[in-house]
């Protein structure tokens, strides 16, 4: 093939592909191939998903309609575990651990006083089954159909299910269903979406959700989003799991293999302040809690995983953070907590912070979030995480104190997220367009395409 034959057959490609609709800007490789850039559209979290954003949710639905319906992990109607394994060997997750995950969810929950909670990716409905009692009315949202149909024929008083992504809290068939169990135009006061943000490609897809969740809760009500993963901890996760796997390697062995696992993990993970920018510009007030998960067991659930509950409209103000005193933890032993909690505690209201977590850190006053909830036990007291550094705990007395720990939110030192769409649309999208190639010239040799740039604001 001459020089012209084949700059017009790369013309050509060049060309095809940069009419996809998925496509932005198209141009051939400088060694050879073709760049093509996303279109924004196709990558769109809101007002709808793009079609890009829409496959990798839909990927998700998929493996969650295969895990509920094999349900290997079923052990009652009100306690599914399917799909809940360690990270380190595959085997499923003690019963008894997360029994204790669910207990300390639930208490999370309870502790906003809801009557009427929307829980968006209700799952198996490990919270359905021990919240409704307390509620005067339930809805559940999940994309997996055959969740709904199980939780529906459960026939839990008080409660309704409905087929229907996170995004999609203002969709028809979701206000038919609160206004079958709240009343007609009634608002929840709790929207709930708990251990379902590692499924989600980024953090406009988060942000989306979250303004859906504020929009639909009624003043003074919460938006809980629980069992997050920490992108400030994924290094350390993924250092524990090459240590695990391979005892004998050295440091900087570990060191390179968990760099690269993090960089190619496919589930989203963020700071706390990823949240409070996504709420920034909300036009009732909010006001942030971050809490850490305090099970009694040493597993990935407990170390690298918080939760947050966002204090919606104008209750949410709360009491001035300056009316909160602060003390830094004096580096008693986890022997001395309960004494040492007491005398800080005693002239509150008062945040404890900088208390190192023994599950992360060797450090003098190393304390287990358990052993704080232990401590406190009986106590108007909440175990927080730093907003700054995760490797650190707080404690807020009384619990509805706990926002003023977030005033004045710091930068995160490093970025504010993982995001797993950008690999996703790297692999995908090519993918897509030999497709397309193949259809519009059969026969073509196909070109090597290199996805570039996505971001979806459509520059090379």
């Amino acid at each position: 093939m001459s020089d012209n034959t084949t700059a017009e057959h790369t013309g050509r490609i060049v060309e095809l592909l940069a009419a996809h609709p998925w496509v932005a800007r198209a141009r051939p490789a400088p060694g050879g191939g073709v760049l093509v850039v996303p279109h924004p559209a196709a990558l769109a979290a809101s007002p709808e998903p793009g079609p890009l954003l829409r496959e990798h949710l839909d990927q998700w639905t998929e493996v969650y309609d295969w895990v509920y319906e094999t349900a290997e992990g079923r052990h009652a109607d009100d306690l599914d575990l399917s799909g809940w394994q360690a990270s380190d060997t595959g085997a499923p997750l003690p019963e008894a651990h997360m029994r204790d995950w669910v207990d300390r969810t639930v208490d999370l929950v309870l502790a906003q006083r809801p009557g009427r909670l929307l829980e968006l990716g209700c799952g198996t409905g490990l919270l359905a089954h021990r919240l409704h009692p307390h509620l005067d009315g339930y809805v559940g949202t999940d994309v997996a159909q055959v969740a709904v149909e199980r939780l529906t024929a459960a026939g839990l008083p008080g409660t309704a299910f409905v087929r229907a992504a996170a995004h999609e809290t203002a969709a028809p068939r979701v206000r038919e269903t609160m206004d079958a169990v709240f009343g007609p135009g009634v608002l929840p006061d709790c929207v709930l979406f708990n251990s379902v943000t590692q499924c989600f490609p980024d953090l406009a897809y988060l942000a989306a959700v979250l303004h859906g969740a504020l929009s639909a809760v009624a003043d003074g009500g919460t938006v809980i989003v629980g069992d997050n993963r920490h992108s400030g901890l994924l290094l350390d996760h993924f250092e524990r799991l090459e240590r695990t796997r391979d005892p004998e390697a050295d440091g900087t062995t570990v060191a390179a293999r968990a760099l690269a696992a993090a960089e190619a993990d496919e589930e989203l993970s963020f700071t706390p302040a990823a949240v409070a920018a996504a709420v920034r510009s909300q036009p009732r007030p909010v006001r942030m809690s971050i809490h850490a998960r305090t099970m009694a067991e040493d597993t990935e659930l407990t170390r690298y995983r918080y939760d947050i509950v966002l204090h919606v409209g104008p209750h949410a103000d709360g009491p001035a953070p300056g009316h909160v005193r602060r003390t830094p933890w004096d580096g008693h032993r986890e022997s001395d907590v309960p004494e040492a909690l007491r005398g800080a505690l005693a002239e509150g209201p008062v945040i404890v912070h900088g208390i190192p977590n023994a599950l992360l850190v060797d450090a003098p006053g190393a304390v287990t979030p358990y052993a704080l909830r232990a401590a406190l036990e009986g106590v108007d007291a909440a175990v927080l995480l730093d907003a700054a550094d995760p490797h650190l705990l707080a404690v807020a007395a009384p619990a509805d104190r706990a926002p003023a720990a977030t005033e004045n939110l710091p930068a995160p030192a490093g970025p504010l997220a993982h995001e797993p769409f950008p690999l996703f649309v790297r692999r995908r999208l090519p993918e897509v367009l030999r497709d397309h190639l193949r259809r519009a010239e059969p026969g073509t040799t196909l070109p090597a395409i290199t996805v570039v740039d996505v971001t979806g604001d459509g520059h090379a």
